[in-house]
């Protein structure tokens, strides 16, 4: 074999070395592109590797999820159900959203890219009508039958981020919106004549674990998606750049050794990126306040049209935004709103070892709830052992002020008389807040209505 070729001027790299660079930064890429496809990936895995169920199945929390809910930003106030689905199994795919009567469905369909394909229930097409949604696989070009609302996937697999809301945090009535919940049905459409009992899973025991993992399981992840998905015109640049790092159609992903400790590294190192690029990117939504909305308008819009403009394509943003939550509304505002907070009203990072106090204004810009909720800021899933994680309109026994405001209080102890106004932090990290808008109002949107930043104790 010919000797390794070395650059003519001293101090300049070797070709292996540019080689190893130009793995490492394709790598990096991968990860920051390649985020929302692994995290609906490792959503499936985690009902996947922990119980008997599958594609075109519904894993959902028997009641209110606690800390085993180890998915990104979870909703700890509403009863969740993810329809997992695969059209290159059996065809199209039909979910049915029971009519608002005796509950209520916020929800949205979405492609594995997490691009949503329709909002449904009330702040959907069926605008609590009920409806019959029809998954339609890529290319599918046969008539869709009368009484069904077709959405097109570019993508075979796909899920359901589906809530069934509670009226209330009683017992009784999060057992009903459980019930209400498992009227939804999914079934193939060639089995619509007769449609089969809907498998649902229940995952509410399990730890359900799909934080993003910093390494080489992150591109086995991604590979799994490049082998069973059709590359989308708009992302063809990738199949150079992934076949360089070892994912490619068709082939087996098996890295050597050298190349295991390259993509290891350039995991890290994506993941220190996003991390910074997070941070930076909370921009206030009150002026001289610290609460943002997550994501960005340019990256909702984007998901709702499958980036349909042509000169916008923001990956990067993308990648930060499924870094620390999954699942994007067709329709921004119209079933929820979030505001999100990392920081105290002084501009501290919030600190686990630290008490704070929010204090939520009297009418609360909500036709539903709202809650405040904790998350683990290494991880952006629930702090683990933790005895609940939210607070919210909802939680009984919760206590107001005479004004009809209301005191949330963050904290590793509960202060005196206050526990049931509190949400537990751990002292081994930070934190972030995220406050959650059920049925949002108009005055949340002009901003008539400000929620205060979070002030220590």
């Amino acid at each position: 074999m010919p000797a390794t070729p070395v650059l003519e001027h001293p101090g300049e790299l070797t070709a292996d070395e540019l080689t190893a660079r130009s793995l490492e930064r394709r790598a990096v890429e991968a990860v920051i592109w390649g985020m929302p496809a692994v995290n609906y990936d490792l959503m499936y895995q985690a009902m996947a590797r922990n119980t008997t169920g599958t594609f075109n199945q519904i894993a959902y929390w028997s009641r209110l999820p606690d800390w085993k809910i180890q998915t990104l930003t979870p909703n700890p106030d509403a009863i969740y159900l993810t329809p997992f689905t695969n059209t290159a199994q059996v065809g199209p795919v039909v979910l049915e959203i029971p009519p608002a009567d005796e509950g209520s469905i916020t929800g949205t369909v979405m492609d594995v890219w997490q691009c949503a394909l329709e909002d449904v229930g009330p702040a959907g097409v069926d605008q609590g009508q009920g409806g019959k949604y029809l998954i339609l696989p890529p290319g599918y070009q046969d008539q869709v039958p009368a009484g069904y609302i077709p959405m097109q996937s570019d993508t075979y697999q796909g899920y359901a981020l589906l809530r069934s809301i509670p009226r209330s945090g009683s017992e009784a009535d999060v057992a009903k919106a459980v019930a209400y919940g498992k009227r939804i049905k999914l079934y193939p459409l060639s089995q619509a004549a007769t449609p089969p009992a809907t498998t649902f899973v229940d995952v509410v025991d399990i730890v359900y674990d799909s934080t993003i993992t910093y390494d080489l399981r992150f591109f086995e992840s991604l590979n799994r998606i490049v082998q069973v998905e059709p590359w989308l015109e708009r992302d063809k640049a990738m199949i150079d750049q992934l076949r360089s790092i070892g994912i490619e159609k068709g082939k087996p992903f098996n890295p050597d050794a050298s190349t295991r400790d390259v993509l290891n590294d350039a995991a890290h190192e994506a993941h220190a990126w996003l991390v910074a690029r997070y941070e930076a990117s909370l921009s206030p939504y009150y002026d001289g306040g610290h609460w943002a909305l997550p994501g960005s308008r340019e990256l909702l819009e984007g998901q709702a049209s499958f980036f349909a403009k042509p000169d916008v394509y923001p990956v990067d943003v993308r990648g930060v935004t499924f870094s620390y939550a999954y699942f994007t509304p067709k329709h921004v505002g119209a079933g929820s709103s979030y505001l999100l907070t990392i920081a105290d009203k002084d501009g501290r990072l919030l600190d686990g070892s630290m008490t704070y106090r929010l204090t939520v204004p009297a009418n609360a810009p909500v036709r539903q709830y709202w809650s405040a909720t904790v998350y683990d800021r290494a991880t952006h899933a629930r702090i683990r052992n933790a005895r609940w994680p939210s607070r919210s309109s909802q939680t009984p026994g919760l206590q107001k002020n005479t004004d009809g405001s209301v005191d949330v209080y963050f904290g590793p102890k509960p202060p005196a008389g206050k526990e049931s106004n509190w949400v537990p932090t751990s002292t081994d990290g930070g934190f972030e807040v995220l406050f959650r808008f059920y049925g949002p109002d108009k005055p949340l949107f002009e901003k008539t209505w400000r929620l205060p930043d979070i002030e220590k104790v």
